[in-house]
């Protein structure tokens, strides 16, 4: 009995995984407005009542998407307390805090600046959409000025970038925008993208770059 539910288990964490996915790349494809639901039911082999039994709704569904780009699976984890950020915290160096910032951002930017550009032009378009995220502070600006913060007391650093530049350095280095605007509209591969990125950095917030 309880093999059997497990099973079941597995069963709707795949269902839910495999329209999150048909989700995620119909938005993209087409944005959000322009997507049926059926589409995606169809995209991943379910049934349209299906979507609305798991999701309830179209934004429900969005804001799922949203949530499990991000972090990188549908664990209800918050990004401050995941492994990869744990381990910038916990460098020695601002050297290797800002080495394993940069990789940790490369993965998550792969996974959401795309998202992130459709979820932007839908919200404004559809109230909706905005009603899921209440005005309250940048979750992306709230992660990188912790990681700021704990780059700029670790030994390495440059002495003479406060941790509130620094934090405003990485949200504009680091941004899903200039991500997509590399990767996608000139074609950089990831990995060129994230050495130039951590090169950029490093002559921004390092010692020894100028200072």
């Amino acid at each position: 009995m309880v093999e059997g539910k497990g099973k079941q288990s597995r069963r709707a964490l795949e269902t839910r995984r495999r329209i999150i996915e048909a989700a995620g790349a119909l938005f993209v494809e087409q944005g959000y407005g322009a997507t049926k639901l059926q589409e995606i039911a169809d995209r991943a082999g379910v049934a349209v009542q299906t979507i609305y039994f798991v999701f309830r709704n179209k934004p429900s569904l969005l804001k799922e998407l949203v949530d499990v780009a991000i972090a990188g699976d549908d664990e209800p984890v918050p990004t401050m307390d995941r492994p990869w950020f744990a381990e910038i915290l916990s460098a020695p160096t601002a050297e290797s805090a800002l080495t394993a910032l940069v990789g940790a951002t490369r993965g998550t930017l792969e996974r959401v600046a795309a998202i992130t550009e459709m979820v932007r032009a839908a919200a404004a378009t559809n109230p909706e959409i905005r009603e899921l995220w209440p005005d309250r502070a940048d979750p992306r600006y709230t992660v990188l000025s912790t990681a700021a913060k704990s780059l700029t007391e670790k030994p390495g650093a440059r002495a003479t970038v406060s941790a509130d530049e620094a934090a405003d350095i990485l949200y504009a280095v680091l941004s899903p925008e200039l991500f997509l605007i590399l990767t996608r509209d000139r074609a950089w591969p990831p990995p060129k993208w994230e050495r130039w990125a951590y090169d950029t950095l490093r002559t921004q917030l390092l010692a020894g770059n100028g200072q």
